[in-house]
């Protein structure tokens, strides 16, 4: 006797039109985001950006069929970049410093390729800022992402990650502020 598909289901190898098979679904994520990711990696400083992208998709991967909402898989992708970029840049200052010798920060090539003192000025100052306060604006501002997006991908509350918005953007105005 054939098997039978699920219950309630549509029978096996056909599913209801526009709706996407599960691995059709992380391909379709992997392309549209998969630069984004990297510019996110990017921005936060990563020396790697295409494999610390590379490293979240394949940990999306891994645990894509636990999933219970697809739709929250880009936050996962995120928040996963986040962390691996972190991770890596701890690694990083650990490795570099040698004993007696202050921490020496190394520019990353797109600092070299900017051109224009405001745009280096800017980054400077960026980089002054406490990490959360960095990581929001890199969501916000370079990613363009709604602030509930920028909460979601740093793990914190709505009302956390307007506050920290907020405090960054004060911040940076100050670092910002003409000496003249």
């Amino acid at each position: 006797m054939p098997a039978q598909p699920p219950a309630g289901g549509p029978p096996t190898g056909e599913r209801p039109a526009g709706e996407l098979s599960r691995q059709e679904a992380y391909h379709a994520l992997f392309s549209e985001h998969f630069l984004a990711t990297v510019r996110l990696a990017r921005l936060l400083g990563a020396d790697d950006p295409e494999d610390v992208a590379q490293e979240a998709f394949v940990r999306l991967h891994r645990r894509w069929q636990d999933l219970r909402e697809p739709a929250a898989a880009l936050a996962y992708v995120r928040r996963t970049t986040i962390n691996v970029t972190t991770s890596r840049l701890r690694h990083l200052r650990t490795v570099r410093r040698t004993p007696g010798e202050p921490l020496r920060v190394h520019p990353s090539a797109e600092d070299s390729v900017l051109a224009g003192e405001r745009t280096t000025r800017l980054l400077d100052a960026v980089r002054q800022l406490p990490a959360r306060q960095r990581r929001a604006l890199v969501l916000r501002y370079w990613l363009d992402l709604p602030v509930a997006e920028v909460a979601a991908a740093l793990g914190i509350r709505l009302g956390t990650a307007k506050s920290t918005l907020s405090c960054a953007q004060s911040t940076l105005a100050a670092l910002l502020k003409d000496p003249t």
